[in-house]
């Protein structure tokens, strides 16, 4: 039986690489967010097809949307609440002076967040059944409670192994290592489609629960082999006297006030949902899904990517590279999101049928999926952007104004989602407008605040190429909905797969042109990067090996902010 080590040794050393860039890191995490999310949105399908065939089965999957929440909840509160309060800049920097010691400290603060998180789990465990009752609303059924009350329940088990599996995911990404971390994702929807189809004929909607359970546990496997090669050994140390744990809980509060605030705020969005009812909680879900996709492909990466040179270059006086990767990433977060923004108000209702679709998704459901894509699309650069300038605060070791921002934001949403819910009857399309007014209201908060902090949003280097990149979504827009309507109503009969694969396809791929064409006319400069991404994902390998690629084009470093 070959081993893991040997794997590793062989077949797997590109999983070791280290990536020096932005740009080279930001490829490796692209690419595995795109199988990564190919495999979630199967794995939505799967979950459709096998449990939309009834009107109790479709209840019965609305429960195990619902029974998430609890679990994801303390997961977010407890295991993020540490790990994103600082954990990769402190352990980066006790990592420069004595690897040891940052492995001590990562043992430290794990065997605490791993104990209070068991405290809270139990707790959960015993009274979720009043705790579901509480926050749903008066169309969820006793049923579906009793069943989200069970998934619950098993879903708590799952979150142990995520803990785990993060601070895997903390290490790893401190020592600029993005791959095996962005590939556990693809092994955690795998284990949700293998419980699914494998045993929902033995446990019903259970066997979802049961693939979370699976697919967390292949979360953790997959990164572990190269976290010992690192070198970190698990300690049962509890040394609340050690100085970087003293440092990052001293940080912590108000990132978990942030963090509890924005689960608030998920947990809001269930109860208005299951009070509106016809699967309200559903459609926000699947809608969100369909949201994030341009998020994960390309304001987590290039974010993610950022934090640990961001981390670096905030220790330096000289704040002009700091200044420089920052404006770097939002305008190229911008130039990705923004014409995928176009693409999903645009194609929503082809894409969510094309996605979703099974034989047995009603059409009734497709249409006010779609229609809630279509407002909530607009925010998606928001969004994005908004995924950076959190971890430009977290690089400068400020964690309060991050939590203000989200403290306001909040609060516009549940305004908002009250308004549109009990006073104004607008059901879940107030939803999705909750979600894009607040996700606007975040990014010019965060903005202004990190502007006053350091001085960086000039129009020269910021806002100039955002109204570029704005422009040539607009012509985008335009080339693409009057192909996309003659079509549709012309040549196409959207009633058909193929036809529906081949309207979407090439209207998608003539508005991409003429994006790209807007973008050299405007001299927009992102489009040099995404000809280097292109490059990169030619040749895959090279892309994840060492890089001495420089951060930052002639141009831009060698103007002044």
């Amino acid at each position: 039986m070959i081993s893991l080590a040997k794997i590793f040794n062989t077949n797997g050393k590109w999983l070791e690489k280290k990536q020096n860039s932005i740009l080279s890191a930001a490829v490796v995490i692209t690419l595995a967010n795109v199988f990564s999310s190919i495999f979630g949105l199967w794995r939505e399908r799967v979950l459709i097809n096998q449990f939309f065939g009834s009107d109790a089965s479709q209840q019965a999957y609305e429960a195990f949307q619902v029974a998430f929440q609890i679990p994801d909840m303390i997961f977010q509160l407890i295991v993020m609440g540490a790990l994103a309060a600082s954990f990769i800049p402190l352990f980066a920097e006790l990592k420069k002076k004595d690897e040891e010691q940052a492995f001590r400290f990562t043992s430290i603060v794990m065997n605490w967040v791993l104990l209070i998180f068991l405290i809270f789990s139990l707790l959960a465990y015993i009274y979720a059944p009043a705790i579901t009752g509480f926050r749903t609303g008066k169309e969820f059924t006793p049923d579906q409670i009793l069943i989200a009350v069970k998934l619950t329940r098993l879903m708590l088990f799952a979150q142990f192994f995520f803990a785990i599996s993060n601070f895997l995911t903390g290490i790893l990404q401190s020592y600029q290592r993005f791959v095996a971390p962005a590939l556990a994702p693809i092994f955690y929807n795998l284990g949700i489609m293998l419980g699914t189809v494998f045993l929902a004929k033995y446990f019903g909607i259970y066997a979802a629960g049961i693939g979370v359970l699976i697919g967390a546990f292949l979360h953790t496997a997959v990164q572990l082999p190269l976290v010992w090669k690192m070198g970190f050994r698990f300690k049962l140390d509890f040394n609340l006297n050690f100085p970087s744990v003293k440092k990052l809980f001293s940080l912590m509060p108000p990132r978990l006030l942030t963090v509890g605030i924005t689960e608030f705020q998920n947990l809001a969005m269930g109860f208005f949902a299951t009070t509106i009812g016809d699967l309200s909680f559903v459609v926000v879900k699947l809608a969100s899904r369909l949201m994030t996709l341009p998020i994960r492909f390309f304001g987590v990466p290039i974010s993610q990517a950022s934090l640990s040179f961001l981390s670096e270059e905030s220790a330096i006086e000289d704040r002009g590279k700091f200044n420089r990767l920052l404006l770097q990433s939002l305008n190229q977060i911008a130039f990705f999101a923004m014409p995928a923004s176009v693409l999903l108000l645009i194609l929503r209702v082809p894409i969510v049928r094309l996605i979703f679709g099974t034989y047995n998704f009603p059409w009734k459901t497709t249409v006010l999926t779609g229609k809630v894509v279509a407002i909530i699309a607009i925010s998606i650069a928001a969004q994005a952007m908004v995924q950076l300038l959190i971890r430009a605060f977290h690089a400068l070791k400020d964690t309060k104004t991050p939590f203000i921002i989200t403290l306001v934001t909040v609060f516009a949403y549940l305004l908002v989602a009250y308004l549109s819910v009990f006073v104004f009857s607008l059901d879940v399309l107030g939803l999705g407008m909750a979600i894009s007014l607040s996700a606007f209201l975040e990014l010019s908060l965060f903005l202004f605040f990190l502007n006053k902090k350091i001085s960086c949003f000039n129009s020269q280097e910021f806002w100039i190429p955002q109204m570029k990149i704005l422009a040539a979504s607009f012509f985008m827009a335009v080339f693409l909905y009057l192909p996309f309507k003659i079509l549709d109503e012309v040549v196409f009969d959207t009633s058909k797969t193929i036809d529906l694969i081949a309207i979407t396809v090439s209207t998608a791929s003539v508005a991409t042109l003429v994006y790209v064409y807007f973008s050299i006319l405007f001299d927009v400069k992102e489009l040099v990067y995404f000809r280097n991404i292109l490059g990169k994902f030619g040749k895959w390998k090279e892309a994840i090996e060492d890089s001495s690629e420089v951060l930052l084009d002639n141009s831009i470093e060698n103007n002044e902010l």
